[in-house]
């Protein structure tokens, strides 16, 4: 639950998925994207995180399939030290970077460091309790 004057601001590449999510997909999600708290933006994430200077208090990331871009090779600018500290200088202070993947990447979490993040690497499952392949959600925090 957010509060009333929080904003939440989404960037989605594909239009097709925004349209999916005011469409047939808005009761799964409570028609949160009619919110007037969010805004969405078409257009790849990485422009809007380039754009901010201690902006947002999250950046939350499902791309591709995590720090190694697969589908877009543009992707590998978010998971790189410079989208690394794009990122860092987008969030206020002790804002918090997360990051989904579908595989551990030892090199990633030495890029959260090396960036000035605090890291935390969070084993969860893709079905929640009832199991699932294991995922990766790495939680960086900004000092």
């Amino acid at each position: 639950m957010i509060g009333a004057e929080a904003r939440v601001v989404v960037a989605e590449l594909v239009p097709a998925v925004v349209a999916w999510n005011r469409g047939w997909l808005a009761g799964v999600s409570d028609h949160s994207v009619a919110d007037a708290r969010v805004s969405i933006h078409e257009e790849d994430v990485s422009s809007l995180i380039r754009s901010a200077r201690s902006a947002y208090d999250a950046i939350l990331l499902d791309v591709d399939n995590g720090p190694e871009a697969l589908t877009r090779k543009a992707n590998d600018w978010l998971y790189d030290l410079a989208g690394l500290g794009a990122a860092y200088a987008a969030l206020r202070p002790r804002g918090l970077l997360a990051a989904w993947s579908a595989g551990p990447d030892r090199n990633f979490t030495r890029r959260l460091c090396k960036a000035g993040f605090e890291v935390n690497e969070v084993r969860v499952r893709a079905r929640g309790t009832r199991g699932g392949a294991r995922r990766i959600i790495w939680i960086a925090a900004r000092s």
